[in-house]
């Protein structure tokens, strides 16, 4: 907290800060000896009326009476990583983009605006790498206009906690009613130590997701605009472990230059705790290295525990949160 040289705490921020990085102290039960107070850093994302916005790093939204204001400076952005490969937000949402490819896109501005008959939020939403070239609320309108000749409900998928993400931008939905649905993580870390995990003996890999590998993918009856954004990328890479009625496990993995993604890692429940996701990773891993990839990403939702233990024992740590709004009065059948 800033402390003036009399001692004092002070409030040093105004509403000219809005958009930065702050560190707020307000009392949290006024009056009395026992007075608390409540820190939070985060984004300021608005100030208006005697109330402040922040945005934390897992995208909540604090409010904040002025008058609770015990003392408040502007922060540095958040720390450069300290181990793992550097990234930006932007490098790393063009990267994430390309990996999961919609089968129908339209640029409004710099939104992009994605489509793939309802599989997945991530190819059924609008990507905002910038500025739509339009006020705030008419992009909106544009974008349910698109997604609703489509039979889709509208999706805006933000990024919080890392320089560059949009914090302004997730205030400013849920203000207009948006309703986030849906968090994850993604997280980035070396990919070298992720291939020397396991030996991979008895990893299958395949340049198509066939019968085999789609009998153990959790989403069943798959579609085929589904197959197109599973094939899609720049060089896509499907894992199989075989096992007696379904594989036991699977994976996929897909090399863009320098990154390579890992998604779809499952495991037959009757044979976790194998390392059979280890060994599905690292194989795809030693692939990747042969062509020239040196560092790794993935996404993790915050409540999946097992991941996130998993990731994080093979060196992986999160860099950005990342979330799904869906429109106020929207309806569909788009899944994460």
């Amino acid at each position: 907290m800033e402390i003036s040289a009399a001692g004092r705490l002070e409030v040093r921020i105004t509403t000219a800060d809005v958009g930065k990085r702050v560190s707020v102290r307000r009392l949290s039960e006024p009056g009395g000896a026992g007075e608390k107070f409540t820190d939070t850093v985060g984004v300021l994302t608005s100030w208006t009326n005697g109330v402040l916005l922040i945005t934390r790093k897992s995208g909540e939204s604090v409010r904040i009476a002025e008058s609770a204001l015990v003392a408040g400076k502007v922060v540095p952005s958040a720390p450069a990583r300290r181990r793992g490969p550097a990234a930006s937000y932007e490098e790393l949402a063009r990267i994430a983009a390309r990996a999961w490819p919609p089968v129908e896109s339209e640029w409004l501005g710099e939104w992009q605006l994605r489509a793939a008959a309802g599989f997945t939020r991530r190819a059924n939403s609008v990507l905002p790498l910038g500025d739509p070239g339009l006020p705030l609320d008419d992009a909106l309108s544009a974008v349910r206009r698109w997604y609703g000749a489509r039979g889709l409900p509208a999706f805006v998928q933000t990024a919080t906690g890392a320089e560059g993400t949009q914090e302004r931008l997730c205030a400013e939905l849920e203000r207009r009613g948006w309703v986030r649905e849906v968090s994850a993580e993604v997280w980035t870390g070396a990919l070298a130590p992720v291939a020397d995990l396991a030996e991979g003996a008895g990893v299958i890999l395949s340049r198509d997701a066939d019968e085999a590998w789609l009998a153990r993918y959790q989403r069943k009856g798959v579609s085929e605009v589904a197959l197109r954004v599973l094939g899609g990328g720049p060089s896509v890479w499907f894992a199989t472990v075989p096992g007696a009625d379904a594989p036991a496990a699977i994976g996929r993995c897909v090399v863009d230059g320098r990154w390579a993604s890992f998604a779809a890692v499952e495991v037959d429940p009757a044979q976790r705790r194998r390392g059979l996701a280890t060994a599905v990773m690292a194989a795809l891993a030693r692939r990747a290295l042969d062509e020239g990839a040196s560092a790794a990403w993935l996404q993790v939702e915050t409540e999946n525990a097992g991941a996130r233990a998993l990731y994080a024992g093979m060196g992986f740590s999160a860099h950005h949160a990342y979330h799904h709004y869906r429109e106020p009065a929207g309806a569909g059948t788009a899944t994460p």
